[in-house]
C-alpha cells in the first residue's frame, strides 16, 4: 500500500461478522453446509402490504429523483403516528423526526455531530460493538459502563454517580438489550434521564428490538422532560423484516435532530422515495402484525433453548429481542475457542460473546433468523456430532 490510511482508521478492526461471515463463505464453498445461527438478518418476508406498496411506488415518475435530506413528510408522519399509537408518546413530524438509512448510521451521525476529540462516552458492556467504533472514529474516549447478570443487565447508576464524569458527553443504552435480551422498567429508565439530565449527558437510546418478543414497548420519552437530554434511534429492520431496505429514524427535540441533519446532510443525498412510502406503509400496522411475528419467534425461542440446553448452557427463558443469550458451562475455560469447535465439528455457527465486551466473554448467542427445520437441523448436528463427540 502507497497510502497509508488515515489514524483515524488504524486502530479500526473489521466488523467480528465481516470476517466470521467470509470464513463460512469459504467453508460453504468447500461444500461444509454451515448452519448460520449467529447474524440477526430476519429471514421472514416484509407484512405483504409492504411489498407491494414498494413495488406499485417504483412505477411512480417521481420514483428515482433526489429525495428531500429530512425525509418525505408521510414518512416522518408515520413514524410520530408509530410512537402514538404504540407508545402514546407525542412526537412533531415536522421537527423531530430524521429519517435514517438504517439507525445503524445514525450511531454514526450522532457521534460524529456531538463527539469532540477526548470526549467521553459511556458505552455498555457487553453493548453494540458500533458504539465504541464510532466513539473512537469521532476522536472520542469509550468508557464502559458494566451491565452483569447480577443486575440483571441494567446500568448500575449509583456507581456511575461515583465515577468522573466531568467529560462525558454521551451515554449509549439499548433496551430491549442486545445481546443479552434483558428489558428496562419504567423506574430505571426514569433514572437514567434524570441521571444525564443532572450531569449534563446526551443519553442515546438505541431502540430496534422493541416489539420482538416484549410484553411492554416504551420509548424513552416515555419519561416527562426527557427530550431535554435524550435521542433515540428506532428500525424497521428487526420488526418489520425490512434489515436490508436500510430504514430508521431518529427522533428527539428539534435542536438535536438539526445538529444532526448538518451532518447527515453532507453524507447522502435522501432515500429511494418508493421505500420511503412502504415504510410509512409498515409504520401504519397495528399489534396483529406484531403477535404473528411474535407467535414465530416464540416457537424458534423453543428451540434454541433446547439448543442450548444440549450444549449445558443456562438461559434466561422470558428474554426479548431477536436473540437468546446464553452462559457457556463453567467447564468451559475458553469460550471463543468452543464456539468455534462447534463450528468446525458441527458445522453450526453460534456467536460467542466476548465481541460485545469484556462482561460478554462468558456467553454466547443465538439469533433467532433460522426456520424451524433449520434449527431442528442445528439441534441433530450439535447432538450427534459435537455433544456425543466428547461425551
Amino acid at each position: 500500500m502507497i497510502i497509508k490510511p488515515s489514524e483515524r482508521i488504524g486502530e479500526v478492526k473489521a466488523y467480528y461478522f465481516a470476517t466470521k461471515l467470509a470464513e463460512i463463505a469459504e467453508m460453504n464453498a468447500r461444500g461444509e453446509d454451515v448452519l448460520n445461527l449467529g447474524i440477526g438478518s430476519p429471514d421472514l418476508l416484509p407484512p405483504p402490504q409492504v411489498l407491494e406498496k414498494l413495488r406499485s411506488a417504483s412505477k411512480g415518475d417521481r420514483a428515482n429523483r433526489y429525495q428531500s435530506y429530512k425525509g418525505l413528510p408521510i414518512l416522518r408522519e408515520a413514524f410520530a403516528h408509530h410512537y402514538k399509537k404504540m407508545m402514546d408518546v407525542d412526537i412533531d413530524p415536522s421537527k423531530e423526526v430524521l429519517p435514517l438509512i438504517g439507525s445503524k448510521e445514525g450511531i454514526m451521525h450522532i457521534s460524529m455531530s456531538f463527539l469532540n476529540k477526548g470526549d467521553k462516552v459511556l458505552v455498555p458492556n457487553p453493548g453494540y460493538p458500533s458504539y465504541r467504533v464510532t466513539t473512537e472514529l469521532a476522536g472520542a474516549i469509550p468508557i464502559f459502563y458494566d451491565l452483569t447478570e447480577d443486575s440483571d443487565w441494567l446500568p448500575d447508576i449509583e456507581r456511575l454517580e461515583q465515577s468522573d464524569l466531568s467529560k462525558v458527553k454521551i451515554m449509549w443504552m439499548n433496551y430491549p438489550n442486545m445481546p443479552t435480551g434483558a428489558t428496562l422498567d419504567h423506574g430505571t429508565l426514569k433514572s437514567l434521564v434524570a441521571f444525564a439530565k443532572k450531569h449534563e449527558i446526551l443519553l442515546c437510546h438505541d431502540n430496534p428490538y422493541n416489539f420482538i418478543l416484549n410484553d411492554e414497548p416504551r420509548s424513552i420519552f416515555n419519561i416527562d422532560g426527557a427530550k431535554e437530554c435524550c435521542l433515540e434511534l428506532c428500525s424497521l429492520s428487526k420488526c418489520f423484516n425490512m434489515s436490508g431496505w436500510r430504514v430508521g429514524a431518529l427522533l428527539g427535540d428539534e435542536k438535536y435532530v438539526d445538529v444532526v441533519m448538518r451532518f447527515k446532510s453532507n453524507m447522502d443525498s435522501g432515500m429511494y422515495r418508493p421505500i420511503q412510502e412502504a415504510a410509512a406503509v409498515a409504520l401504519q400496522l397495528d399489534n396483529k402484525w406484531f403477535s404473528s411475528l411474535n407467535s414465530i419467534y416464540k416457537e424458534r425461542r423453543k428451540v434454541v433453548h433446547e439448543i442450548f440446553e444440549l450444549l449445558d448452557c443456562d438461559y434466561n427463558p422470558n428474554s426479548a429481542g431477536l436473540f437468546v443469550w446464553a452462559k457457556a458451562p463453567s467447564y468451559i475455560q475458553d469460550v471463543t475457542a468452543w464456539a468455534d469447535d462447534i463450528l468446525q465439528e458441527a458445522k453450526v455457527f453460534i456467536t460467542p460473546g466476548f465481541i460485545f465486551g469484556s462482561n460478554g466473554e462468558k456467553y454466547v448467542r443465538i439469533a433467532l433468523c433460522t426456520d424451524i427445520s433449520g434449527l431442528n437441523e442445528a439441534k441433530h448436528r450439535i447432538e450427534s456430532r459435537f455433544v456425543k463427540a466428547i461425551v
